[in-house]
């Protein structure tokens, strides 16, 4: 039974093993309503990824259930995550480059080696993480499931979106912006909230209400685009309300 927690936290690294497979997968364009096209692959990875970073959510329940939490588990959540949301977002913005390079023939291999520094700054984050025994109810840096997951949602938006939008998504210099923002903000020591509960009184939780109240309204208003946008929000209300070990 003490094992359950532990495979249910494998399950995040089997999702992100097929994610990474359906990505990499030579294929057809699925066409998109703008001018490019997505691949069927990323958009299988990206619904993996969700699937991953459910079961990332869940596994702590898991493990509280079952009353197995352990330092094995706590290495191969890190370790899942390192997959999940670090190698295969990279490999999507690896993708995302290589099909923006078709409008220019010039383009070699470095055009898209750029999307490696995302996994890189993730598994950074990771070995930060779980060196500082702080980081428990706040974090220092983007967590690397959120970074992941806004990069997931890149091929989503550009399927669903507008013509202007699906421009955006595989304009070079945009991706390359995302990659160094995202990566940056993950290595950082920016004070970041926890979703995690210490208690559940409205004043300990205040930033996290209002940031799940943000999630409504932008999954209301911009649909897919609202991850992005809730990424942003994350990073500002981190700002607002700076959380810190003396807070929590």
């Amino acid at each position: 039974m003490k094992q359950i927690p532990n495979l249910f936290t494998l399950l995040n690294l089997v999702f992100g093993c097929l994610a990474i497979r359906f990505i990499l997968q030579p294929e057809p364009l699925f066409l998109s309503p703008g001018d490019k096209g997505i691949t069927t692959g990323l958009l299988m990875g990206s619904f993996f990824l969700l699937l991953a970073a459910i079961v990332d959510f869940l596994d702590g329940f898991v493990a509280r259930l079952f009353k197995a939490t352990s330092a094995m588990g706590e290495q191969l959540d890190s370790l899942a995550d390192a997959v999940s949301f670090g190698a295969a977002p990279g490999m999507i913005l690896y993708r995302l480059l290589e099909m923006s390079a078709a409008d220019h023939p010039h383009a070699g291999i470095w055009w898209g080696l750029p999307a490696l520094l995302f996994p890189c700054a993730g598994v950074w984050r990771l070995a930060k993480f779980n060196l500082d025994k702080e980081q428990r109810y706040y974090f220092k840096g983007i967590p690397i499931p959120a970074a992941g997951l806004t990069v997931a949602s890149f091929p989503v938006i550009a399927y669903y979106g507008t013509p202007a939008i699906n421009d955006l998504v595989f304009n070079p210099v945009v991706l390359y912006t995302a990659i160094v923002i995202i990566s940056g903000l993950m290595v950082s020591n920016l004070p970041i909230i926890s979703l995690k509960f210490k208690d559940y009184t409205l004043k300990a939780n205040t930033d996290k209400l209002l940031l799940v109240l943000i999630t409504v309204i932008a999954a209301i208003f911009f649909k897919w685009l609202a991850v992005p946008v809730v990424f942003v929000a994350y990073v500002i209300v981190s700002l607002i309300f700076k959380p810190n070990k003396e807070r929590i």
